[in-house]
């Protein structure tokens, strides 16, 4: 009779905790709440030159990640041009399988075409999903072939926890990486291909009558940062890795699982300047990727560093408000490094972060203003997938 009882108390318990976790569904998430704590968060910060772990939040877990996936197209895509195996006037044709791959995209039909430089814009600016495959068919033979080899080359890299599905990122089960094998990555673009990284500091990208703007919105927001790449797909929140340089040290940081592209970048900013201080590089006044920090609904713990290992979160620094500079217009310059800062944008209301992926594909992680992103995040939430994930 007392087992009876004490199984009935359990169920009464299970009850009110499923009770008590659906209002705490209702409630709103708040400014790096819904980062901070999410199962889609980890985070890492390592010194470029040595590959030295600086700080280090859950960096070894499994994560999705969505178009950070175009950094390793690029690697393969850098390293065949290192090899004479494809030039950078080489023309590279759209397949229908690849034109077929849903937004972002550059849209072009099947049997169109653009050269290999061309293909390396679109990817580090509008992140595009049907040039990423296109360029994966033309090394690999196929998208499914140059998937394998991105594998491949991946562990001999040392990414031993990245597997790779495809070339865009665009949803799979199977796809999976770490923070700390995306940071790596990072680190080895510069390292290996000095001659190439200045693509990723592209600002703009002149597509026919159009002017592409980068995604990554740290160029320009963040003092020092010159590259690399963002994502984000549901499974996945808001990625990003970046690399930034003050006074002759370079740092590589990756993030993952932000609710909004401006949390993201915020707290990638404060855990980069969490680095340079622990280097030894003296503090500079907040960039414009910091100045809203002050105006989130309730200030964050002060900061934290992780140490190595640590599975625990790194804390976002909140710091005093600062005048902003005013906004610049930047020009167009596909080999340009260092951008003007621009103007902050504010923060939009964060979804609750889904625990799976779902049949949402690649927006783009950056969008010129928050409106923008919200549209996205509902138009894309509709995109089918085009092969159902494999199980895992």
């Amino acid at each position: 009779m007392k087992s009876r009882h004490q199984g009935l108390g359990g169920l009464t318990v299970r009850f009110v905790g499923l009770i008590f976790g659906a209002a705490l569904v209702a409630l709103p998430w708040r400014g790096a709440e819904a980062q901070i704590g999410s199962a889609r968060y980890s985070a890492i910060v390592m010194e470029a030159r040595t590959g030295t772990t600086l700080i280090d939040a859950g960096a070894d877990e499994p994560r999705f990640p969505a178009s950070l996936t175009k950094m390793m197209t690029l690697y393969m895509v850098f390293e065949a041009l290192r090899d004479g195996k494809m030039q950078i006037n080489s023309r590279v044709v759209m397949s229908e399988e690849a034109a077929s791959r849903p937004p972002s995209k550059l849209g072009i039909p099947p049997g169109g075409g653009l050269t290999v430089e061309q293909a390396i814009l679109a990817l580090v600016t509008k992140s595009a999903n049907d040039v990423a495959a296109a360029l994966g068919e033309h090394i690999g033979g196929s998208e499914e072939r140059f998937a394998q080899m991105m594998t491949m080359r991946a562990r001999s890299l040392g990414m031993t926890r990245t597997r790779f599905r495809n070339a865009s990122g665009l949803p799979d089960w199977e796809q999976v990486t770490t923070a700390r094998d995306m940071a790596t990555l990072g680190r080895r673009l510069f390292t290996d291909f000095p001659n190439r990284y200045h693509y990723f500091g592209t600002i703009h990208f002149a597509w026919g009558q159009a002017q592409i703007r980068n995604h990554n919105r740290m160029l320009g927001d963040y003092d020092g940062a010159d590259g690399i790449k963002t994502g984000f797909i549901n499974a996945s929140g808001f990625n990003i890795v970046t690399s930034a340089q003050r006074n002759g040290v370079r740092l590589v940081g990756a993030t993952f699982g932000g609710s909004s592209w401006v949390e993201r970048d915020r707290h990638m900013g404060a855990l980069l300047d969490q680095g340079f201080a622990r280097m030894g590089v003296a503090p500079r006044a907040p960039s414009s990727v910091m100045a809203p920090a002050a105006a989130l609904p309730r200030s964050a713990p002060a900061a934290r560093p992780v140490a190595q290992g640590n599975a625990r979160a790194a804390q976002v620094v909140q710091p005093q408000p600062q005048q902003r500079r005013p906004s610049q217009q930047v020009a167009a310059a596909p080999n340009r490094q260092n951008a003007a800062p621009v103007a902050h944008r504010q923060t939009p209301t964060p979804p609750r972060p889904a625990a799976r992926p779902v049949q949402r594909v690649e927006q783009g992680s950056a969008t010129s203003n928050t409106a923008r992103a919200n549209t996205q995040r509902s138009s894309a939430q509709n995109q089918p997938l085009r092969t159902p994930p494999r199980p895992t």
